[in-house]
This record gives C-alpha cells, structure tokens and sequence, in this order.
C-alpha cells in the first residue's frame, strides 16, 4: 500500500458539533470539506487512515477540572453518539485498530488486505500511544501523508509530531479542514511546521 494516504484525525461529534461535550468553537464550519476529502479518497482509491478517541471515565486525559493542554473534560466516551464519526467522514468499512499490543505481522497482513478505512483508537490524545500505530505505518510506508481533521493544536500536533519525529514520511496539512482549541496556538504550531518541511494547503489544492 505504498503511495500517498490521507490521515483522518478524530472528525468525531464531539469535537465538531456545536452540541458536542468537548466542542471546538466553529469546527462545524470544516465538515464541507471534511466531505470532499473523504469522497476524494474514495473515489481516487486513496488509503484512508486515521484515529479516533475512545475513551473512558478513567482516562488520564478525563478530568473534572481540565486544564485544555493534558487534561479535557469527558469526551469521546465509548459506546456514546459523541464518540461517533460526524456523517460526512462516517466510515463504510473500517477496520478499528485498539491499543492493545497486537502480533504485528498479522496486523500488517489484514491492513495491507483490507478494502476500507483504517482506524486507530485511542485514549489519549496521541495517537503515537496505540502502539502499533508506529510499526504498522512501518509497514506501510507511504510517500505522503496528507492530514486533516481536529485539534490542530492538540490532536493534530501530536500525529505531525509524532510523523516528523519518525520520519514517516512528507506530509501536507489541509488548514482548511482542521480547526483549533485555541487559534494563535494552532497558527504557532502551523509556522512552526512550516519550518519544518510541513506543507501547507487547501481542500481545492488536494481535490482539484
């Protein structure tokens, strides 16, 4: 599966409707594009990967009293219409990766088999902490990684991060389809990656 692949960070009702327990201000706005994406990767037959919070009352990240950098209020708990896909990036067939530790070679096998969505769980914001994540995109080993969804400055940041850390591979950051908790963070963030051989572009870039 070698190529370029999208990587779809948490699009989940939550975070993205305006109803949701851990509401980004705005994000509503991106689900036009959350749309073109995810129809783009399955039209052009693009690998579609990403991850989504699945957590529990007990998760270090839950807190009563958060602080918005490690600690968010209850979001994304298992089992509840929050943690679900908003419709526009909802998957047709995925195959949910938990973080549990897995026999990675026949981890590799099904992923590289499977017609559908591949997508991560986690319980903490980075996705990095489901660890077969790393050695999977290992096996992988696309030439691109183009990325979207939410928090750019949380979320995000920590799956940017995590691709520069490992060098995975370049990866394209669609603005226009991510949003962040706190806007001059995320444009931080943004310049930052821009230094470091991020690329920066629109949905119509990618799609058109």
């Amino acid at each position: 599966m070698p190529g370029t692949l999208f990587w779809d960070v948490d699009t989940q009702v939550d975070f993205i409707m305006p109803d949701g327990n851990l509401y980004i201000t705005d994000a509503e706005k991106i689900l036009p594009n959350l749309k073109r994406l995810t129809d783009h990767a399955r039209t052009q037959n693009i690998p579609l990967f990403g991850s989504v919070d699945n957590h529990h009352p007990d998760d270090p990240e839950i807190s009563d009293q958060p602080d918005f950098q490690d600690t968010f209020p209850p979001h994304c708990l298992a089992g509840t219409p929050g943690q679900e896909k908003v419709p526009e990036t909802g998957p047709l067939n995925p195959l949910w990766i938990d973080p549990d530790p897995a026999n990675i070679d026949t981890l590799t096998k099904s992923v590289l088999s499977h017609i559908g969505e591949i997508i991560f769980r986690k319980q903490w914001f980075d996705v990095f902490t489901n660890p077969n994540v790393e050695p999977l995109m290992n096996a992988v080993n696309p030439d691109q990684i183009v990325l979207y969804g939410v928090a750019l400055d949380v979320c995000n940041a920590h799956a940017i991060n995590g691709f520069l850390e490992r060098g995975t591979a370049p990866i394209q950051l669609v603005l226009d389809a991510t949003q962040a908790i706190l806007p001059d963070r995320g444009q931080e963030y943004v310049e930052k990656w821009q230094e470091q051989g991020v690329k920066i572009v629109s949905t119509d870039e990618v799609v058109e």
